[in-house]
C-alpha cells in the first residue's frame, strides 16, 4: 500500500495516451465538428465565470449546468447533453486551476510582507476561503495575478466512463466507440494499443490522428514498485544535466544535448521555412497563386513538425524521469528547489542562449519530481534556493562563480557549482532563518551575517608576546604572511 492510501489520500494516477490508427476521414471531419462546437461551450464558460462573479464567488459546475438547463442556454450548441455538461465541468476545473495559480503568487506576497505573523495568518486564511474581495492588500495582489483568461481550446473532446465501450476485432485490434453528435450514433475508433482505455477519456485531434488520453492508478505501475532509499538527498536543477545530488552524482546528462541539438535544428528549420514563405507570398503577389498554393501545401506544413515536436518532449521527459527515478533510489527524502517559481537573470545573454534556456524543461522537472516522489512513497521538500550556487558550503561565504566552477576566495578551494549548490540545498532543509518565501535580498543579508559572525569569532592563532611586537612593527609583513599561510595547500 502507498502512502497515499496509509492517510486516506487520493491514490495518485499517472496519463497514458492512445492513438487512433488509419482512421477514416469522415469520421475524423466529424469528431472535429464535435470538438469545435463543445469549444464554445468552453468559451462561454470562460466568458460568463472566469472571474470573480464566477468561480471566484465559489459557483461550482453543477450550478452552472442548472442554470443553462433553466435558461435554455444549452440549445443553441448542437451537441449531446453529456458532452456539454463534462465540458463545462472540465472548462470550471480549468478555471479553478487558474485561480489556484495566482492563489501561489499572492501567497509569496504575503510571506514577502514583513508584518505581525498574527495578520499574516488571518491574511491566509482569507485568501484559502476566497474571502479575499474586502481587505484592500488581497484584492490588489489577487487583481494582478489572476488575469481573466480566454478558451483557446477548440479540438477535444471529454467522453465520461459510462458512455463508451470497447471491442476487439476477429485481429485483435481495439475499437472505440464514442458519441457523436446525433442520439444513439456511435463514432468508432481503430486504436493502436493492445491496452484498452478506462475511466473518463479525453479526445485531442490533432492532424488527422485522434490522441486517447486516460489515467490510470499509479500504483498498478512496475516503476512503482520500486522501493525509494534510505538517505536525505539534496538535488540541484541544470540545463547540461537534468540533476545533480548532494554526493555529487550526475543524472539525466543527455539532458543539455538534446536541448541543445533540437533548438539548432528549430533555428535552421525555420530559416528555410521562412525562405519558402517569402517565396510563396512573392508569388502570390505577383498573381502566381498556384505556385503559392503548391508551397504552402507541400513545403509549408504542419503535421509532420508537430509530431516531430511531439517525439523530442516525449524524449526530454523519458529522460528527466529516469534521472529523478535514479535519485529516488536512494532518497528517502528529497530536498530541491520549488521549481514552480519565476524567475529572471539580471545578466544579459545571447540569442542563440536565450533560445535554447527557451526550451529549458524545469516545469517537467517539477512535475517528475513530485510524480516520482509521490508513487514511490519517498518526500519532496521544497526549501529557498537563494545562492546556493553562489555560496560556499563550507565556509557560507559568496565566491566568484564561473561556468560550472565556485571559486571560495575564504577556503581557496574551487567547487563543481552544481555540486555545491545540491549541498547547500540539503543544509537549507534544516535552515531555523531562511524560509521558503523569504525574499533573495534578506537571505543575502543572512548570509554575510553569519560570515562576519564566523571571522570575528576566529581566535588569534599565535598570541604570544613576540609576535605581539613583530605585528605592531611590521603590519604589512606580518598581513602577508598570514594570506600566504591561508594560501598553502
Amino acid at each position: 500500500m502507498g502512502r497515499s492510501d496509509e492517510h486516506g489520500k487520493r491514490p495518485a494516477s499517472v496519463t497514458r495516451v492512445a492513438y487512433s490508427v488509419r482512421l477514416n476521414p469522415g469520421k475524423y471531419a466529424a469528431l472535429l465538428e464535435q470538438a469545435r462546437r463543445l469549444g464554445r461551450v468552453r468559451s462561454e464558460v470562460w466568458q460568463r465565470y472566469g472571474s470573480t462573479s464566477g468561480v471566484g464567488s465559489g459557483l461550482r459546475d453543477r450550478q452552472v449546468r442548472d442554470r443553462w438547463l433553466a435558461d435554455g442556454t444549452h440549445v443553441r450548441f448542437g451537441v449531446l447533453a453529456n458532452a456539454w455538461k463534462e465540458t463545462v465541468r472540465d472548462a470550471m476545473a480549468d478555471i479553478a486551476g487558474n485561480l489556484a495559480s495566482a492563489k501561489v503568487e499572492v501567497r509569496r506576497a504575503i510571506f514577502r510582507r514583513r508584518g505581525d505573523p498574527a495578520e499574516r495568518r488571518r491574511m491566509l486564511t482569507a485568501l484559502k476561503a476566497d474571502r479575499w474581495a474586502g481587505d484592500p492588500f488581497l484584492a490588489r495582489q489577487m487583481r494582478k495575478h489572476w488575469k481573466r483568461g480566454r478558451n483557446r481550446t477548440h479540438d477535444q473532446i471529454v467522453v465520461r466512463s459510462d458512455k463508451h465501450n470497447i471491442v476487439a476485432d476477429g485481429r485483435g485490434r481495439l475499437w472505440l466507440a464514442v458519441p457523436g453528435l446525433e442520439r444513439r450514433r456511435m463514432v468508432r475508433i481503430p486504436l493502436s494499443t493492445t491496452v484498452a482505455p478506462a475511466g473518463t477519456l479525453r479526445l485531442i485531434l490533432r492532424g488527422g490522428r485522434v490522441e486517447v488520453h486516460y489515467q490510470i492508478d499509479a500504483s498498478q505501475m512496475r516503476s512503482s514498485q520500486r522501493p525509494c532509499g534510505d538517505r536525505t538527498i539534496g538535488v540541484d536543477k541544470g540545463y547540461t544535466e537534468a540533476l545533480i545530488d548532494s554526493d555529487g552524482g550526475h543524472h539525466g546528462s543527455r539532458l543539455g544535448q538534446l536541448l541543445s541539438s533540437e533548438s539548432d535544428r528549430l533555428k535552421e528549420r525555420n530559416r528555410r521555412r521562412a525562405k519558402l514563405r517569402s517565396i510563396a507570398n512573392t508569388a502570390a503577389g505577383r498573381g502566381d497563386h498556384a505556385k503559392a498554393h503548391r508551397i504552402k501545401a507541400n513545403n509549408l506544413g504542419t503535421v509532420k513538425r508537430d509530431r516531430q515536436a511531439a517525439r523530442h518532449r516525449a524524449t526530454v521527459r523519458t529522460e528527466i524521469f529516469t534521472a529523478v527515478h535514479r535519485v529516488v533510489d536512494k532518497a528517502a527524502t528529497v530536498v530541491a528547489e520549488d521549481l514552480t517559481r519565476s524567475f529572471a537573470g539580471r545578466k544579459t545573454l545571447g540569442k542563440n542562449m536565450n533560445r535554447r534556456l527557451a526550451g529549458w524543461t524545469k516545469g517537467v522537472t517539477a512535475e517528475a519530481l513530485r510524480n516520482v516522489s509521490e508513487r514511490r512513497g519517498s518526500a519532496l521538500v521544497h526549501v529557498n534556493a537563494a545562492y546556493t550556487s553562489q555560496a560556499c558550503h563550507r565556509c557560507g561565504r559568496l565566491g566568484r562563480r564561473n561556468g560550472d566552477r565556485l571559486h571560495c576566495t575564504s577556503c581557496g578551494v574551487v567547487w563543481q557549482a552544481d555540486v555545491n549548490a545540491a549541498i547547500n540545498i540539503l543544509h537549507r532543509a534544516g535552515d531555523p532563518n531562511i524560509a521558503l518565501h523569504t525574499p533573495h535580498h534578506r537571505v543575502k543579508q543572512i548570509l554575510r551575517d553569519r560570515t562576519d559572525r564566523h571571522r570575528t569569532r576566529l581566535p588569534v592563532q599565535d598570541s604570544s608576546p613576540a609576535t605581539a611586537e613583530r605585528r605592531a612593527n611590521h603590519p604589512n609583513r606580518s598581513a602577508m604572511s598570514t594570506l600566504g599561510s591561508r594560501r598553502q595547500p
